[in-house]
């Protein structure tokens, strides 16, 4: 097999991109109660986990994993989001990268960490609000409303942030096992232990 990206991994990783991108849409309702949205990133690594392992089984070739993971951050920093989302998923996806290779595209266990990593993107989201406070408030207060831009201020802290991370990666290696499991035959065909 070619390690080069080829049109048709180009078309794949596209065609993974919308079904990530209407899952974590999907999952992503759930953050109109700013509380739930605490739990969002949690759900969305779980869900979306069997999505990403499937794709690193289809498509096992170096910077297939980096390319799929930054488009759904680019398309939300061109929607709106800040520079903040772009550049720690920029980060995160170079991590889960090099996970993914270190495993040589077929290790469960490497595969299932980089899922892991590549999961905690979203919680940028959220981070934009720690380190941007003024520009992200001004964003959420047009989305969402005065009221909802304030409790989410009120959540948002160093401390939950890094319980919204941890949520993220656990809910990724959650959603990798259950990827697995609901992926086993594919797994198998791909020569993934």
């Amino acid at each position: 097999m070619s390690e080069k990206l080829k049109t048709k991994d180009f078309v794949t990783i596209g065609v993974f991109t919308v079904i990530y991108f209407i899952m974590m849409f999907a999952v992503g309702m759930m953050g109109m109660v700013p509380i739930l949205f605490l739990m969002y990133p949690f759900f969305n690594a779980i869900v979306g986990g069997v999505i990403v392992m499937l794709f690193m089984a289809k498509v096992p070739k170096p910077w297939a994993l980096f390319i799929f993971g930054i488009l759904s951050p680019l398309i939300m920093f061109l929607m709106g989001h800040t520079y903040v989302l772009l550049v720690e998923s920029i980060i995160l996806m170079l991590i889960a990268e090099m996970i993914f290779r270190a495993g040589k595209f077929k290790s469960f266990k490497f595969n299932a960490l980089a899922n892991a990593v590549f999961s905690c993107w979203i919680c940028g989201s959220l981070l934009q609000l720690l380190l941007i406070k003024d520009k992200y408030k001004e964003m959420t207060v047009k989305m969402m409303g005065d009221e909802y831009a304030k409790a989410l201020e009120t959540l948002v802290t160093p401390s939950t942030m890094v319980l919204i991370y941890l949520g993220a990666f656990i809910g990724g290696l959650i959603g990798a096992y259950l990827g697995k499991a609901m992926l086993k035959k594919h797994f198998e065909k791909a020569g993934i232990v």
